[in-house]
Parts: structure tokens; sequence; C-alpha cells
């Protein structure tokens, strides 16, 4: 269960071995103090399988929720990658629009609270003005099923020119004009892209929903283990706590990237640094 006068911490998904269960990954979170999981929702066949879950699947699902007493707050979906909402072939577009809505869906069904748009209009494709007006009316569709069934959409800033700092995230939140759609910003990405969190984070201010962290270095976005990248934690948090965020914090890692062959180890030690960081910079939001 959460404790109110802290800040969540949450951990990826894929930190966690990929033949690992449900049962074991909750288990296994709240053993290293974690307080909820993020889902993943990405274009491998097992993840979008997801999204045809039978009702007896997904209550199965919520009973190791209830069980481990960890919940999946949030939900990633990285198959806007393959299936992206601004694509200029019909059937793409039409899929990524549909992996959208079936989703917010589960995310509804699971009672996950936040589904992390990722800020790509075109990914394996280029990238143009037809792609990005396609990618908006995308994102004023799903806003719409959002509302609807009380899901939270927030945008990522990601590796590509069109979303890949908080501005430029903030430029559709302000285009789509709802409560609907926020920000969920990545300071490992914009550390990455050449982008200060110093600079960027503050002009989310009133629409953070929560933060992804990781390590990152220049043009370098994943197995950067945390504390050897170039990302300025403690300062950013530091910023946080000024603007008054006290959201969820997600810890981004990838088991299958783990060197010592250890993903749990990993995942728990990440959680005592960021315990010291978190303490550091919100003095009464404390590891229990």
């Amino acid at each position: 269960m959460y404790t109110l006068h802290k800040n969540p911490v949450g951990i990826y998904e894929k930190a966690f071995p990929a033949n690992y269960s449900w049962d074991q990954i909750l288990l296994a979170a709240n053993q290293a103090k974690y307080d909820f999981v993020e889902m993943s929702i990405d274009e491998s066949p097992m993840r979008l399988d997801r999204l045809q879950w039978p009702p007896a699947q997904r209550a199965s699902l919520r009973s190791a929720i209830n069980n481990s007493g960890i919940p999946i707050w949030g939900m990633g979906i990285s198959a806007h990658r393959k299936y992206p909402l601004g694509s200029a072939n019909a059937e793409l577009r039409k899929t990524g629009l549909d992996i959208l809505y079936r989703s917010i869906e589960l995310a509804a069904d699971l009672g996950v609270r936040v589904i992390q748009v990722m800020g790509y209009d075109a990914f394996y494709e280029p990238s143009n003005s037809d792609t990005e007006a396609r990618f908006i009316e995308g994102l004023i569709t799903g806003t719409r099923w959002a509302s609807a069934a009380g899901v939270q959409l927030a945008l990522e800033n990601v590796d590509t020119l069109l979303v890949d700092s908080v501005e430029k995230a903030m430029r559709f939140v302000k285009l789509v004009n709802s409560p609907w759609l926020q920000v969920y910003p990545d300071i490992g990405n914009m550390t990455a892209a050449g982008y200060d969190p110093l600079d960027e984070l503050p002009l989310a201010k009133g629409h953070l929903v929560g933060v992804h962290v990781k390590d990152t270095r220049k043009d370098e976005l994943r197995g950067v283990y945390l504390g050897e990248g170039i990302v300025r934690f403690l300062e950013a948090f530091k910023l946080l706590s000024r603007l008054d965020f006290s959201g969820p914090i997600v810890m981004e890692m990838w088991a299958e990237l783990e060197r010592n062959v250890d993903p749990i180890g990993s995942l728990t030690r990440a959680r005592q640094i960021l315990a010291g960081w978190i303490s550091e910079a919100w003095p009464n939001s404390q590891l229990e």
C-alpha cells in the first residue's frame, strides 16, 4: 500500500527476468522495497497478447496484485515504435490506435492509473508535417478514450526530434488541452539528447504526473548503471522538490543488460541509491 507522505518509487517490468511470472515480479518488487511496478506493452507478441487477455486472466493478475500489495501503477506503450500513431501506412496507424484503445481498456480493468505514451509520430519511417498532424489526431482520439475510462495519459520525451525534450512534449499537451493528457518526462532521455533537466523540468510544472529515471550518456540510452552516467539525479530531485512535485518516480532498468547476471540484486541496489537521493531532496519522504 502507498504511504502518502512520501514519493512512491516504482520499477519498470523489464528490470525482471523475462521468464518471471507476475507473482514473482510483484514479490521481488515488494522485497526490494519498491511501491509499484510499471507494465510494458512493447511490440513483442508476448506483451501485445496482454491486450487480448480474457476476463479470467485479468482477474488472476488482479488477485496477484491484491496478494502482494504491490499495484501496477503505470503502463508504457513502446509498441508505438513499430505501430506509430502518425505513420503514413494506414494499417500501421490503425494498429497503433487499436493498441492505444486496448491499453486504456486493460489499464482501467487492472487499476493502472497512468499510461505513458511515447512521443513518436514515426520511428522506422521519416517524420514530417504529415506524420506530426496524424500523431496529434491520434493523441486527441486517445485522450478522449482515456477520459471516458478515467485513465491518465502522459507524454514521454523520447529519442527522436519531434518530442526529445519537455518543452516539445508540452507543446502537444497544450495543443490537446485536456486534463487527461499530461507529461511524464524521462530525465535520462533528455540528458542523453543534450538537454539539462534543471532547465527542462520547470517547463512542465503543474503537468507532471510521474518521472522516469535511468542513467545515460550522450546517445546511450540503455545499459548505463546508476551513478556511472552523466545524469544529475540529486540536483534534478532537489529541483522537483522545489517545484512541489510529490508524485511517482520510476526506475527504468533492463534485466537482459545486467552485466553481473544478478538483475534482482541490481534493482535492489538501485532502490537503495534512489532512497538516499530522495531522502536528501525530500527530507520528509523516507524509505520505510
